[in-house]
């Protein structure tokens, strides 16, 4: 039988740890089918309610893939179509003639979880920074702006005024950025989203997730939120050809 983590932690989330830990050193490769949720019940020492919870709860996070019938993979990198280019919303409201500011709600240092530490591809956990800002455009709350930020490219950022000088110029400033990857969703508001943007709650919101990197190191997580009756997101660029 395999020993789970002596943690103060759900058992649930002790088994997702265990998956992840798995995944993120490379003992299980992309594509790899997953043991049984039977397998796993016998091999951990847990109920099938919480395998099965564990597994709901990654595959709804991008980890895992499950088939009816077939069973439980590991969930190959998305395909990602170019569609917009990293932006800074301050400028963009400035570019329009428009007033910005903003509002600080969270500034702080964080153990990430062990989903947003696999993000990172941190070997092991460490702290990160982590701000949440509401971006106003006349005074009228259009982003929900929340950031996980590394400490080892971007050092001090938690002790920066972020209603003076923008957390985009702070961050371009500090460190170069050589990749970006987005990802787009739409999702209802839920009640803290719904609270700072000024919606109702269910009200559509256009959801951007963004990770950079430095190098190969990655830099930052975001997720911006966007009122989607107030804001829309894209671009014009020239796709590339080949013969």
């Amino acid at each position: 039988m395999i020993d789970l983590p002596d943690t103060a932690s759900p058992l649930y989330e002790k088994v997702k740890d265990y998956i992840l830990t798995n995944i993120g050193t490379g003992r299980w490769g992309k594509d790899r089918k997953l043991p049984s949720e039977n397998e796993l019940v016998v091999s951990l020492g847990v109920s099938r309610m919480t395998v099965h919870r564990a597994l709901r709860e990654l595959t709804a996070a991008g980890f895992l893939i499950r088939l009816q019938g077939v069973g439980t993979f590991i969930a190959p990198p998305r395909p990602q179509s170019t569609l917009i280019e990293i932006n800074n919303i301050a400028a963009e409201i400035v570019e329009r003639g428009n007033r910005h500011r903003s509002e600080v709600l969270v500034l702080e240092t964080i153990m990430p979880s062990k989903e947003l530490a696999l993000s990172f591809e941190f070997p092991k956990r460490v702290s990160i920074y982590h701000s949440v800002v509401v971006n106003f455009e006349n005074d009228l709350p259009v982003q929900l702006e929340e950031r996980f930020v590394n400490p080892s490219l971007i050092p001090d950022y938690d002790k920066q005024d972020f209603t003076k000088t923008a957390t985009y110029d702070y961050l371009m400033q500090k460190t170069p950025v050589t990749e970006v990857e987005h990802i787009i969703s739409a999702i209802p508001a839920d009640k803290e989203t719904a609270r700072h943007l000024g919606i109702d709650v269910g009200s559509c919101c256009l959801l951007l997730h963004r990770r950079t990197w430095t190098g190969a190191v990655v830099a930052t997580i975001s997720k911006l939120t966007y009122a989607g009756s107030r804001y829309s997101l894209g671009s014009r660029y020239s796709p590339s050809r080949t013969n």
